[in-house]
């Protein structure tokens, strides 16, 4: 993530201290950030889904790239430095560069994520229990061409929220 790290220097870096909120869930902010250092929490519905510490992450992303609010806050677990790009989609359409690296994370992630469903569906296969029969349906969706009139993001149990 060199080149995203070069590629976004001439932006400020800011700096937020234990417990700020660099991203509110359910707000859309147009930010991006790039971590310099420090360690964040991925927090969705008041639980931490992960942890990012890694110089040069992007933060805010998906929220861009779907024109969506946030779907999970980003909280800082110690003193965190990053860039802030207050107009991240027009950065990210004037820098190529930049729009294939994080391109290529967000394949990383969606590979381990169809891996993790896959292997999931397999180890549950004879159990005979429809529990896992959703792994069928979010598998399906993530293969579905999603441009299509009538597709929308959100889950059955939060209509019209992100996924």
């Amino acid at each position: 993530m060199s080149d995203l790290r070069q590629a976004c220097a001439s932006y400020p870096e800011v700096t937020f201290e234990t417990g700020s909120e660099l991203l509110a869930e359910g707000k859309k902010t147009g930010r991006l950030y790039v971590l310099t250092d420090g360690e964040v929490a991925i927090m969705r519905n008041g639980m931490e889904i992960a942890v990012v510490d890694k110089p040069g992450a992007v933060l805010g992303e998906l929220s861009l790239l779907l024109d969506q609010p946030h779907n999970a806050s980003v909280v800082a677990r110690r003193q965190t430095r990053a860039r802030l790009i207050e107009d991240g989609a027009g950065f990210l359409r004037s820098t190529p560069e930049v729009i294939y690296q994080v391109a290529r994370v967000l394949a990383l992630r969606l590979h381990l994520l169809t891996t993790y469903l896959g292997d999931l569906k397999q180890q549950f296969a004879d159990k005979g229990d429809d529990h896992f029969a959703m792994v069928d349906v979010i598998i399906a969706c993530m293969t579905q061409q999603h441009d299509q009139p009538g597709f929308r993001l959100g889950s059955d149990r939060e209509p019209g929220s992100p996924p």
